[in-house]
């Protein structure tokens, strides 16, 4: 396989679409972002980098907390409009149906099968962003989306971007930490 370079940049491919939440000036906001991972096991952490001019990170710094919010592809439409308009200059509250879990201060979006409530552990100034890096206080998941008490993806359904595209979730290719057990060096 021939390899060019393309020069340095953030590409991981393909990243989880979700909605971070945040309480700004007491109105909850929703912003669409795709640079979020798990972060730590134990205790769980999850991170998302978020740009430091947004409405989001005023929220996120002035209370704490954040949420991330695992749209369905059925929320395509609602969700890239969370990232296409500022909360700055229009109210976003009611995109979604926000209730609120063990921290009162990250809203969370009733329609998505999943919700993360995150209090603030550390964040980080990279630059551009800020990496904000968030202790799970709790899981919220939609009862019909659980397998075996846990969230399924298929049912989940959530939305991959691939830069400029959002995708769905295709058909599985193998069972993760078994697979491997097939592989024979020659």
């Amino acid at each position: 396989m021939e390899k060019i370079t393309l020069g340095p940049m953030p590409y991981m491919g393909v990243m989880p679409t979700l909605l971070v939440g945040a309480n700004v000036k007491g109105t909850p906001n929703y912003m669409a972002a795709a640079w979020a991972t798990v972060a730590c096991m134990a205790p769980p952490m999850v991170c998302v980098a978020i740009n430091k001019e947004r409405y989001t990170a005023q929220g996120i710094e002035e209370n704490g907390t954040f949420s991330l919010n695992i749209p369905s592809v059925h929320q395509a439409v609602e969700t890239d409009h969370c990232g296409l308009v500022s909360g700055a200059k229009e109210d976003k509250s009611g995109v979604f149906t926000s209730f609120y879990g063990k921290l009162e201060t990250a809203p969370l979006a009733g329609e998505c099968p999943v919700n993360i409530e995150c209090r603030v552990f550390q964040s980080v100034d990279l630059g551009s962003h800020r990496l904000y890096i968030g202790e799970v206080v709790e899981i919220h998941a939609d009862k019909a989306c659980l397998t075996d008490g846990k969230p399924d993806i298929t049912k989940v359904n959530p939305i991959v971007y691939g830069p400029g595209t959002y995708f769905g979730v295709g058909s599985q290719v193998e069972r993760a930490f078994s697979a491997g057990l097939k592989y024979r060096k020659e």
